[in-house]
């Protein structure tokens, strides 16, 4: 049976109130489908929105206030470890496959980025790269912002200000797609699985749904120079609202098969909304504090789903070195680099070669050697040379065969000439003979008919009846003529007595 589940976190209060949720939980798994229920939490964490990262053994956490990521394992169902860091990290993000290690992305404070990759003791310092470009058509604060599932150049990127706008972006080329003009400023943003609609939280606690596809267009409206210049206010119908208020909404979620929104919100309720209907429909859980992040979650139970070829089990806490460092040199793969996983799987052996062949030796080297190449280029020559000589005698048996075929073609085009005709004419003699025997059945048809009238004109004859001569004359002789011709004496006439 599929099962599909989300993790949420929640930040902290500053005065808490007296509620029946332990003071100290942070992280929950919940159970989307088909079983709604809390299947787990993790203690010790007040996270901010955008400081959660999962993956398929580990929850990254990025605690609010503090330059510590917390780092949960979802295996043992505890806390691994508290990783220290120089500066606070205001976000982070997961950078591979769901089911692979990856890399851990962290944005800080002061504007840097620091990638730790899990099975590697070293977190590098930033890199002295400039930005490939800047996207400056907002005019307040960024909210949020979010990428397609695309792994192509056609992926984009869509972001909400606080300037009431969201803006599609083609961030390879730094260029605009479209712009929404929004009601409000949007707190947090979604996007369908298959990339058909955004769906953007507001301060009131309700949904903004941008139906990409709701302008009749031939190509993807985005990409339709006739729409790109002209912004878009999404209809009042498109904005999903409680009956009453409702808490902000702080982050948003798409189930797996996109037919249902989950919105997390200030109050520590998850909402559930539906997306074909357009409107809310029920409340999935309740955790009384801030819910500031949604993850779902791949659905399991899938048959015969592919496992991931290593697994990591216990993430290695980074050494946060100096740029400076001498034994790094200049290279960005440190010099005492470890790779710490567990093979899933039986690796599978080659099986070793049954002749040895100089040219994979080759191969395996920068480049040919000069002798392997020499040889080659007059192996090359001599074939060449050969066929040279070789072309005439190979081109007069190629003419000659060619020529036999040609005839053998010919000869079997006018054998096949000869027997169409042949069935023509056989055809059109059965068609003569049919028409001839039709004229003799319709002439005997005709005699018969003049001989039973000659006998009814003797009858009359005989009985003193008065006899109307045939055609007008009084000669009692018969002659017919039927469509235009005359016919002869022996076969269609009869004279009466």
């Amino acid at each position: 049976m599929l099962t599909e589940s989300f993790i949420l976190s929640t930040r902290s209060l500053e005065k808490r109130t007296n509620t029946s949720t332990a003071k100290d939980l942070g992280i929950h798994l919940h159970e989307y489908q088909p079983n709604p229920s809390l299947r787990s939490s993790f203690k010790k964490s007040s996270i901010k929105p955008n400081c959660l990262a999962v993956n398929a053994t580990h929850i990254f956490a990025a605690q609010a206030d503090k330059s510590v990521v917390h780092v949960y394992s979802r295996e043992r169902n505890n806390q691994e470890a508290v990783v220290p860091f120089q500066e606070q990290i205001t976000c982070l993000a997961l950078a591979g496959a769901y089911d692979d290690a990856g890399t851990l992305v962290m944005g800080t404070h002061v504007g840097r980025l620091i990638l730790w990759e899990h099975s590697l003791d070293d977190a590098s310092q930033p890199l002295p790269l400039s930005p490939l470009r800047t996207l400056t058509n907002h005019r307040a604060g960024i909210n949020a912002v979010i990428f397609g599932h695309s792994n192509g150049k056609a992926n984009f990127a869509i972001s909400a200000a606080q300037d009431k706008t969201c803006i599609v972006w083609d961030h390879a080329k730094g260029t605009v797609l479209h712009t929404y003009l929004l009601s409000d400023s949007p707190l947090c943003l979604a996007l369908d699985p298959a990339d058909r609609a955004t769906y953007a939280g507001y301060e009131d606690g309700s949904i903004q749904l941008l139906d990409w596809y709701k302008q009749h267009s031939q190509i993807h409206p985005h990409y339709d120079p006739s729409q790109q210049c002209t912004p878009t206010q999404p209809p009042s119908s498109d904005r999903w609202r409680f009956q009453g208020y409702s808490s902000p909404a702080l982050c948003l979620q798409v189930s797996y098969d996109g037919t249902a929104l989950l919105s997390g919100h200030e109050s520590g309720k998850v909402h559930r909304w539906h997306i074909a209907k357009g409107k809310y429909s029920d409340q999935v859980a309740d955790i009384t504090l801030p819910v500031t992040n949604l993850h779902m979650l791949p659905p399991t139970g899938f048959p015969n789903a592919p496992i991931p070829s290593i697994k990591l089990h216990n993430i290695v806490k980074p050494r946060y070195e100096s740029s400076l460092d001498s034994s790094r040199s200049n290279s960005i793969v440190p010099s005492n680099y470890t790779f710490t996983a567990q093979f899933t799987s039986t690796l599978p052996l080659s099986d070793p070669p049954t002749q040895y062949f100089e040219l994979d030796d080759a191969l395996t080297h920068p480049s040919f050697p000069t002798p392997m190449l020499d040889e080659g280029l007059a192996e090359l020559a001599a074939l060449n040379t050969r066929d040279a000589h070789a072309s005439s005698d190979e081109y007069i048996a190629l003419k000659q065969a060619n020529d036999s075929l040609k005839i053998q073609l010919d000869d079997a085009l006018h054998g096949q000439r000869e027997a169409i005709a042949k069935a023509l004419k056989l055809q059109e003699a059965r068609f003569q003979r049919g028409e001839d025997d039709a004229v003799k059945r319709a002439r005997k048809k005709r005699r018969r008919i003049r001989v039973m009238e000659a006998e009814e004109r003797r009858r009359k004859i005989i009985m003193g009846e008065a006899v109307d001569a045939p055609d007008g004359s009084g000669d009692g002789d018969v002659r017919m003529c039927e469509a235009g011709e005359e016919l002869s004496s022996d076969t269609d006439e009869m004279s009466s007595d």
